[in-house]
């Protein structure tokens, strides 16, 4: 977690004095300079929660997928895709940080020779792992206060969306990609909906996998849960394709119970696949589940 904020000399003749944060990041503990000037960012759970923050960056990468972040974007300069920075853009804008995470986590080691750059995946403990950098970049751009609030606001929804589904039997986490169809148990990417609502798998064993394991209709019918939460990969992405409603409308998912009791919950795809662990995108995404029941 975070430190205690150390005062760091630059140069020993020079009265100037620049503070630095020591943060946790994927790979460890990390010392930076606070309030850095010049940003530029490759993760969008990061920038979703920069957004939160009130904190305007430099460089985004391209496209941002998530409506809510269009105005985040607006103005920025354009520093490559979440798998492959324009590393001339980059060096052109010659940023103070760079925050990168998940998708373009292989980059670090490069983007690092630009600028100090962070890794700040998420990657097994969402909800954890969320707070964590929502509080290590309320301490880097002195938003501490802002932090702790966002923090506050997300608790209090996680106990009401808790309170919603409490009793209402076992879950299957789905994502469909077109016709194919893959499913999350507790240690996949969507399994903290599980772990942090208490919310009970309906089969339990699931692969562990950044992808899931893949499953056929019969596996979903004969898991029977009480309640599908589904994930529209394409959606999330902007692709066309068989989208997840005719994807699972078919006799075999109408032999469950969450089919039955029209608990088969569509979630907004883009935020959770996106940006899973951005403060906002797991707000959002437990009103839509409260809101559902």
């Amino acid at each position: 977690m975070l430190k205690q904020l150390a005062v760091v000399l630059i140069g020993l003749s020079s009265p100037a004095i620049a503070q630095t944060v020591e943060v946790e990041t994927f790979t460890g503990s990390v010392s930076v300079e606070a309030s850095p000037d010049k940003i530029a960012v490759f993760d969008l759970a990061a920038m979703d929660t920069l957004q939160a923050l009130g904190v305007a960056v430099d460089g985004l990468v391209s496209p941002v997928y998530l409506p809510y972040l269009e105005s985040a974007a607006t103005g920025t300069t354009a520093v490559g895709s979440l798998f492959e920075p324009d590393f001339e853009a980059v060096n052109a804008m010659q940023p103070d940080l760079i925050i990168a995470g998940g998708r373009s986590s292989e980059q670090v080691p490069e983007l690092a020779k630009i600028a100090p750059t962070l890794d700040m995946t998420i990657y097994d403990d969402v909800v954890g792992e969320g707070l964590a950098r929502l509080e290590a970049y309320g301490a880097i751009f002195d938003k501490a206060d802002e932090a702790a609030a966002l923090k506050a606001g997300f608790e209090a929804q996680l106990q009401a969306t808790k309170d919603a589904v409490a009793d209402k039997g076992t879950a299957l986490i789905v994502m469909t990609n077109g016709p194919k169809v893959s499913t999350y148990g507790v240690g996949g990417r969507f399994g903290w909906l599980h772990s942090a609502l208490d919310l009970p798998e309906a089969v339990d064993g699931v692969a562990q996998s950044t992808h899931g394991e893949a499953v056929s209709f019969e596996f979903i019918r004969d898991a029977n849960p009480d309640i599908l939460l589904i994930v529209d990969r394409l959606a999330a992405i902007g692709t066309d394709g068989d989208n997840a409603k005719a994807t699972l409308d078919n006799a075999l998912v109408h032999e469950t119970k969450a089919w039955a009791n029209g608990n088969v919950l569509y979630l907004n795809p883009a935020p959770i696949y996106i940006a899973g662990g951005g403060i906002q995108s797991m707000t959002q995404t437990l009103k839509d589940i409260e809101s559902a029941f």
